[in-house]
């Protein structure tokens, strides 16, 4: 396959990301194709770890690749949507259990899709380029790939405010989000995989302190205003405070679907009630994905975004206002139709 080139290297299983013009985006064929690897390599004594990295400076992967989604959409086929995101999502939680250890080298832009195959490896390396973000709510989604698991995990209200601003993220602050685990030189990656490729010891990676990053100090005003249970009340706490983050965070929520957002901050506020897992995170992220065609404003956010271009989406609720029984109907319970993990 022209996109993705996976082989075995030594004592490591090898996958590459090979769409650098199309900054890597997974389509359905590639998410297939790493998930027969992994199945392959788990039984295979010779593979000591994998190694996931991707061709190109600008990015590790930008996403999943939406257009096919976006064209069986708009026909009234919700079909092909959801198998794609329930055999997406399987593949996520396979890496994040995987029993031999998974090492992914994140350059520039690691986003959406990217960020299920590359954060839920045991060894996540970033460098100086590594931009990570989970930006769907800007297309009327909700992170999903298990990112609301990490999510839910990130320290005090910084899940909440990820999550819906889509606010992207060096390396010092993927590894304080905990989307990473250590940063490296992106001049020294060359030779480290060639140590992981001869030895398959995981052991060789060590870390180096990254340049400082926003986030430490921007956590109390995060705490501050995402600490609500609903879109309007962090909506409300930020009109009241005249301090440049809360404008600044009030302008990223103008561009994302309420619906969306507000769904975001529920999922996330379960997830941390009942102690986050990545079975559960999956299961919700599904809930809304699999009605987010039909009812949702997936198909709106997309043609806005990458269709017409015109970046002026008519979302639902954009008063800002999100009932919660429309909150309720995207995350209920979908009985039969749940994901398989």
């Amino acid at each position: 396959m022209s996109d993705i080139n996976i082989r075995i290297t030594g004592r490591a299983g090898r996958i590459t990301l090979t769409r650098p013009k199309a900054l890597n985006a997974m389509t359905y064929d590639m998410c297939l194709a790493i998930e027969a690897a992994l199945d392959s390599w788990a039984r295979d004594d010779a593979v000591a770890l994998v190694v996931i990295d991707a061709e190109g400076e600008r990015a590790f992967c930008s996403g999943g690749d939406i257009a096919e989604l976006y064209e069986t959409g708009t026909k009234g086929d919700y079909g092909y949507g959801r198998q794609f995101w329930a055999d997406e999502y399987r593949l996520n939680n396979k890496i994040f259990q995987y029993p031999k250890p998974v090492v992914s080298f994140m350059q520039g832009f690691t986003m959406g899709g990217g960020v299920g195959i590359g954060c839920h490896g045991s060894h996540r390396i970033v460098g100086e380029s590594s931009q990570i973000a989970m930006p769907e709510c800007g297309i009327g989604l909700v992170p999903d790939v298990g990112g609301t698991f990490i999510l839910a995990k990130a320290p005090g209200r910084l899940g909440a405010y990820l999550g819906t601003t889509a606010t992207r993220l060096g390396p010092d602050d993927a590894i304080f989000a905990g989307f990473a685990d250590v940063f490296m030189p992106e001049s020294t990656w060359p030779e480290i995989i060639g140590k992981l490729e001869n030895t398959g010891d995981a052991s060789e990676i060590k870390g180096e302190t990254p340049p400082a990053g926003d986030l430490r100090n921007q956590m109390p005003e995060i705490d501050r205003h995402f600490a609500g249970d609903s879109l309007a009340a962090v909506t409300s706490s930020l009109q009241n405070a005249d301090t440049d983050f809360a404008k600044d965070a009030l302008k990223k929520l103008s561009r994302v679907s309420p619906l969306s957002a507000a769904c975001t901050i529920e999922i996330i506020h379960r997830l941390r009630d009942s102690g986050p897992t990545m079975a559960n995170a999956l299961d919700l992220e599904y809930r809304f994905t699999y009605r987010a065609m039909e009812h949702g404003d997936f198909l709106e956010g997309i043609r806005a975004a990458i269709i017409d271009k015109d970046r002026n989406p008519q979302w639902q609720h954009a008063d800002g206002i999100v009932p919660p029984a429309a909150i309720s109907d995207m995350l209920h319970p979908l009985g039969a139709d749940a994901v398989k993990l």
